[in-house]
């Protein structure tokens, strides 16, 4: 995980805080201009707006990401740029830099979106050897309905991305097809490189820049993108729409990204409030004024409601998963309710066998991360997470806002690579506290926290397949405990 900053996007760590009960208040119903209230049809309104919103957010929440995105005219190296090609994103994140929430500091991204809708596009995968990377291929409903890369052991070549719009186009010779069910793909690109070593992050540039998108008319000579006389350098904001605009922009994104038939009855129901594809509540003469307050209101709560379901799940899950909040992703199905958890806090998340995203905001005892305490966190030498041959962990700490904190020793991740002191059977401990240790072995181990509160990431990525069923329901390999020291 780890996306663009949006203005819905809060730390999970904030239902800790209250955020859902203040925001939450805002559903009692108003009373309309003659002191009387249709309860029914304002809870009618509100429910199914809260639906409509669960369901609509990925929808919403890429649209706007693509606005921005693709809103500059030249590649600004933070993945900004033009649609059709990879923008790549050349540096690792700083304390200093809070355009990004979640960073990942083990991967550099190139980002792209893909319009389908003139013709296929072609991706070329080049030689990449003993490294971690993926070329996932999401959907506006954040689905990663394919990947190309080391866990699939793709091989080098071209690949097709082909849409609806173009499915009968005919490919040259060793072009390899691949379907995609709508006409905008992104593509967040991830290639593994040493955040500690400048030389191999080169080699991982050379990898991007040889990583293309070419339209299919063009293939196999692209042409170089010309640069613009007077280039647009200023990325639009992310906004998403609030109040009845919301669902005004989820019936333009319905009628231009059909949804699947598994998703019937929910329309159906969200019918009922005048939502669908191609409709806008907003100007729907046959909705009252009662129902359109609860409409409203549902997406003033929105926000609250989907971080209630976030720390539902947590909830649920705590025990099993050792602490941890521990869900699938990249693939939902009808769970709109999960879908619209990881768009919120986790955008552009990836199907387990890519990455897996164990998230802890309290130790195992239940209370919350704090740098007023110190914690270890043990790694039994049998019990390392189960990965592919490729594949590596890391472990990531975060402030309450979900960004990098500066510290002594310039350490913000703990990973695989991470030169660590072990114990006399193989075993590690990590030291997470504010304080360097004094024992050096200790330091050796030590993830520095900020004063105040915080929140732990662990990624895997490569996980062995086997391994993934019992690693979700909590039967199988489970993520270190943080547990306070002493």
């Amino acid at each position: 995980m780890g996306h663009r900053k949006t203005s819905h996007a809060l730390a999970l760590a904030g239902l800790l805080a209250g955020v859902v009960t203040s925001a939450l208040a805002t559903t009692a119903a108003p009373a309309s201009a003659d002191g009387t209230t249709d309860r029914a049809a304002y809870d009618a309104g509100y429910r199914l707006g809260l639906e409509a919103y669960r369901y609509g957010l990925p929808l919403v929440t890429t649209d706007a990401t693509f606005q921005a995105q693709t809103s500059v005219d030249v590649p600004d190296d933070r993945g900004f740029g033009p649609v059709n090609r990879l923008n790549p994103v050349r540096s690792f994140i700083t304390p200093e830099d809070r355009s990004v929430v979640a960073p990942n500091l083990d991967t550099l991204y190139s980002i792209a979106w893909l319009d389908l809708r003139e013709e296929p596009q072609v991706v070329h995968v080049p030689k990449v050897r003993d490294r971690y990377f993926v070329i996932p291929l999401m959907s506006p409903y954040t689905e990663n309905f394919a990947n190309l890369g080391s866990v699939e052991q793709t091989p080098p070549g071209d690949y097709a991305i082909v849409g609806p719009s173009h499915a009968d186009a005919r490919l040259p010779k060793h072009v390899t097809r691949v379907e995609s069910p709508y006409d905008r793909v992104w593509i967040i690109e991830r290639i593994y490189a040493d955040n500690d070593d400048l030389k191999d992050q080169a080699k991982v540039h050379r990898i991007q820049d040889a990583t293309t998108v070419t339209p299919l008319s063009r293939y196999p000579r692209p042409a170089k993108a010309a640069t613009p006389s007077d280039p647009d350098t200023t990325a639009a904001p992310v906004r998403l729409p609030t109040g009845m605009d919301f669902y005004d922009r989820l019936g333009d994104l319905l009628a231009a990204f059909p949804p699947p038939a598994a998703d019937a009855p929910e329309l159906a129901e969200l019918a009922r409030i005048g939502i669908g594809a191609g409709r806008h509540p907003s100007t729907d003469a046959t909705l009252d004024a009662d129902t359109r307050a609860g409409m409203e209101s549902a997406i003033a709560a929105g926000q609250a409601t989907v971080l209630q379901d976030a720390m539902g799940l947590y909830g649920q899950g705590f025990a099993q998963h050792n602490g941890y909040l521990v869900t699938p992703t990249g693939s939902y199905g009808t769970d709109y309710r999960l879908r619209s958890v990881v768009t919120q806090v986790g955008l552009g998340a990836l199907r387990p066998e890519q990455a897996m995203y164990p998230l802890a905001l309290l130790d195992r005892t239940g209370q919350p991360l704090t740098g007023a305490k110190r914690y270890v966190v043990h790694l039994p030498a049998d019990q390392l997470p189960p990965l592919t041959d490729t594949g590596f962990w890391s472990l990531t700490l975060y402030d309450n806002d979900g960004f990098v904190v500066a510290n002594e020793i310039d350490r913000y991740a703990i990973n695989d690579r991470t030169d660590l002191h072990r114990n006399a059977d193989g075993s590690f401990d990590l030291y997470v506290q504010a304080t360097r240790p004094s024992d050096p072995e200790q330091a050796q181990n030590w993830l520095p926290t900020p004063a105040g509160g915080f929140r732990l990431l662990w990624r895997m990525y490569g996980t062995q397949t086997t391994a993934i069923p019992g690693i979700l329901d909590g039967t199988g390999w489970r993520v270190p405990a943080v547990l306070p020291a002493g």
